[in-house]
């Protein structure tokens, strides 16, 4: 039932002109001009790159699926449902499959979608800072990840056929709202990708509508628990996509995109990613006392100190290839949190 948000990882890093957009400010232009790249890729996606490390067509398909990052869609249904049985002391396991299933597919069928619109924009191109897409590599033809964008969207909606039998109208309009999402993100007039409103879109929709969905269908209610469950998924997914966004500041700004971090610039998106890391440890204590469920609740508390290294690295690395093993390792917090979460949940 979560939605899309790993294009967040899709974010073009080609530059569509030389200089700045005249209608940037001369802050946006300086952030652009401080943060240019100066890592090197690692040797892993140097070899990717390459015009002589074609990969099969097998590997290609794999590399579009985005699978670092694929564990954000899926991680808010496991902890949804682990709240509701905390608090009910049972769980229904299909609706919970199902929905497992399906958060999955609308998530893949955002990056496809992703991967080919960005590309047809002139956004990413074989240059990009991020890892290469695909369609834009010329290993994989536009039509072909177009047509797996929508039938991944319409696996999706039939298996949202099974979830409203479960749970009914609400269910409806959270499915409906995360398949547009999932195309809305790269895609129609105005791209929520391309504005300052990424971060706060996968909150709404890894955080409230992924958590809140996947407890609701266990419950037909939601809670206070449920909610603060919400926050923490959608706080790391945020996250996520603030590495991503960082990242391609400098590109970003002379393409003449307006993500937050174009508007907050790196210092800005070092305390926005610094409180998203820590929001979820801060509301640990708060969770335990409101489920009255003793203190396993609060086993996610020994990941701090890897979220406060993933802060410090955050801040001290220059915004280049270097951020994208960044943003897998922020996705793999966001994972085991939820792990860990559900087990002191279920204990």
């Amino acid at each position: 039932m979560a939605e899309s948000v790993d294009a967040a990882d899709s974010k073009s890093a080609a530059e569509r002109r030389e200089g700045s957009s005249p209608s940037l400010g001369t802050k946006q232009r300086k952030n652009a001009h401080e943060y240019t790249m100066h890592s090197s890729p690692d040797p892993a996606e140097k070899l990717v790159e390459s015009r002589f490390g074609r990969p099969s067509a097998h590997a290609a398909w794999w590399q579009a699926l985005r699978p670092k990052t694929l564990s954000v869609s899926m991680a808010p249904v496991l902890a949804g449902s682990a709240v509701a049985y905390a608090e009910l002391g049972f769980v229904q396991l299909w609706p919970a499959i199902v929905a497992f299933l399906a958060a999955m597919l609308i998530q893949i069928g955002t990056n496809l979608h992703n991967d080919v619109s960005d590309f047809e924009r002139g956004a990413d191109t074989p240059d990009r800072l991020g890892p290469p897409r695909v369609t834009a590599m010329g290993w994989l033809p536009a039509h072909a990840v177009r047509r797996a964008a929508w039938l991944s969207f319409a696996l999706a909606f039939v298996l949202g056929i099974f979830l409203v039998m479960r749970g009914g109208w609400p269910i409806v309009g959270i499915g409906l709202a995360s398949l547009l999402a999932g195309w809305a993100y790269t895609a129609g007039p105005r791209p929520i990708a391309y504005t300052p409103l990424g971060e706060l879109f996968v909150m709404l929709f890894f955080g409230l509508a992924a958590v809140g969905g996947s407890y609701y269908l266990q419950s037909f209610s939601l809670s206070l628990p449920a909610f603060l469950v919400a926050l923490m998924l959608g706080a790391f997914a945020a996250a996520v996509i603030s590495v991503n966004n960082t990242r391609d500041l400098a590109t970003d700004t002379r393409a003449g995109k307006r993500t937050l971090a174009v508007y907050l610039g790196r210092l800005g998106m070092n305390r926005i990613y610094g409180i998203e890391l820590l929001l979820p440890f801060v509301l640990l204590p708060v969770l335990a006392v409101t489920l009255g469920r003793g203190w396993w609740v609060l086993l996610p508390s020994v990941l701090t100190l890897p979220a406060m290294q993933l802060a410090r690295r955050f801040w001290a690395m220059p915004a280049g290839r270097g951020f994208n093993a960044l943003l897998g390792e922020t996705a793999r917090l966001q994972a085991v949190f939820a792990l860990l979460l559900a087990i002191g949940l279920l204990a």
